[in-house]
């Protein structure tokens, strides 16, 4: 051991992140111990919690600051901090999917297809992190129960291109009666633009002409979405097209 080296064990009882856990519950853990209770191990000349603030350094220069840095760095950008290899760096890429998983099973719970809401939180941290635009369609039975999705698109980080041929052809191959599209806004903002007006237009015209309802076209932002049925602008849509 160096002799400035401070090993975790040599630290007080009180904190050390393993005693703390077992004392208090997870929950009582700041960041940096949470971190150091997952990393384990640190390398010579630092411990588990000095490894730790390097990462969280790291985090929080990221245009996503704290753990949702997690879901945008890459294993390459992770494996640049000392200390991080590849296994750590797989770990920690995890560490960021899991929390994903467990927030998305937690918003399925509460799903419903009659409240747009719902649906945004249910795709909140599945696509508020995206960097690109992705385009995605629920599928829905006569009675509204959910047939399956389709990731119709992943475009630049101003668009997602697709035809509305490429939509209906999904649609009729799972038998839906009623679709919901929700894409993301890489800035945040989730109002839409002109070019997702007239897409939904588009879409809302060929679905009425071939029996398939779009139901809704929600966007996410960053804690935030649109809906085109809440915000009446389906409706809207709907009485200035022209389906022959």
């Amino acid at each position: 051991m160096k002799k400035n080296e401070k090993r975790i064990k040599d630290l007080p009882a009180a904190e050390r992140p393993y005693e703390k856990c077992l004392q208090a519950g997870p929950q009582a853990l700041c960041d940096r111990d949470l971190l150091a209770v997952i990393l384990r191990c640190g390398l010579p000349g630092m411990n588990s919690l000095e490894l730790a603030d390097q990462i969280l350094e790291k985090l929080n220069a990221s245009p996503f600051p704290g753990f949702p840095g997690l879901l945008h760095l890459s294993a390459k950008d992770l494996m640049g901090i000392p200390g991080i290899g590849q296994v750590k760096a797989v770990q920690l890429q995890c560490i960021g999917e899991l929390s994903r998983r467990i927030s998305m099973t937690s918003a399925r719970r509460k799903l419903s297809f009659h409240d747009p809401y719902s649906i945004g939180d249910y795709y909140m941290e599945q696509l508020r992190h995206e960097e690109q635009e992705h385009l995605i369609m629920m599928m829905l039975d006569s009675k509204n129960n959910f047939l399956a999705e389709s990731i119709l698109a992943k475009g630049t980080v101003n668009e997602a291109h697709i035809t509305p041929r490429e939509i209906f052809v999904d649609a009729f191959r799972n038998h839906a009666v009623g679709i919901i599209l929700v894409h993301n806004h890489p800035s945040g903002d989730p109002a839409p633009s002109h070019s997702d007006i007239a897409f939904t237009g588009r879409i809302l015209a060929c679905g009425d002409m071939v029996g398939v309802e779009l139901l809704d076209h929600i966007i996410i932002g960053d804690r935030r979405i649109y809906s085109f049925r809440e915000e009446r602008l389906l409706d809207s849509l709907r009485e200035k097209a022209h389906v022959f």
